[in-house]
């Protein structure tokens, strides 16, 4: 378990440091002209980051129900959040997808992240929305993974309840 604190840590201190680099470091123009794309990968990560803490707390700590079975889960829910945030950026840039909240002109960048704040702490709900909007658009019906991925989410949703 220790390992695995350690692992979301050294992932915690890599996002902050790569979402703080363009302040920190000359960064080339092709960064920066793609920064909301990269905030967004960065605050999936967050997303999922935080998801994988709490589970750590409440499995080992609260519920004392610690499963090797799911070391995989939290080496990989970093990396499945980072891409979902970056997806959820390009769905909302593309149009797939609408923030319906009122805002002030300009407030979209906050939007982006807050969303790819969502999809990257509830990677399997984003999966889910994306999968609806491929069927509405395309006529895509639901993958088997993603049959198969609902009581998968149970399974994981019984071990991280409060």
């Amino acid at each position: 378990m220790i390992w695995i604190i350690i692992y979301e840590v050294a992932w915690l201190i890599g996002v902050v440091i790569a979402s703080l680099s363009h302040h920190l470091w000359e960064i080339p123009c092709w960064y920066t002209n793609n920064l909301v794309a990269f905030q967004a990968v960065y605050i999936g990560a967050l997303g999922g980051i935080i998801y994988c803490l709490r589970g750590v707390y409440l499995n080992s700590a609260v519920k004392k129900k610690w499963s090797k079975d799911w070391y995989v889960w939290y080496y990989l829910r970093p990396l499945t959040s980072a891409i979902s945030g970056y997806v959820s950026y390009v769905f909302l840039r593309a149009g797939l997808l609408v923030l319906d909240a009122k805002g002030m002109e300009g407030d979209t960048y906050y939007g982006y992240l807050a969303f790819a704040f969502i999809a990257g702490y509830n990677v399997d709900n984003f999966m889910k929305k994306l999968e609806e909007v491929a069927r509405t658009i395309w006529g895509i019906s639901k993958t088997r993974a993603g049959k198969s991925g609902e009581d998968e989410s149970k399974g994981q949703q019984e071990q991280n309840k409060d």
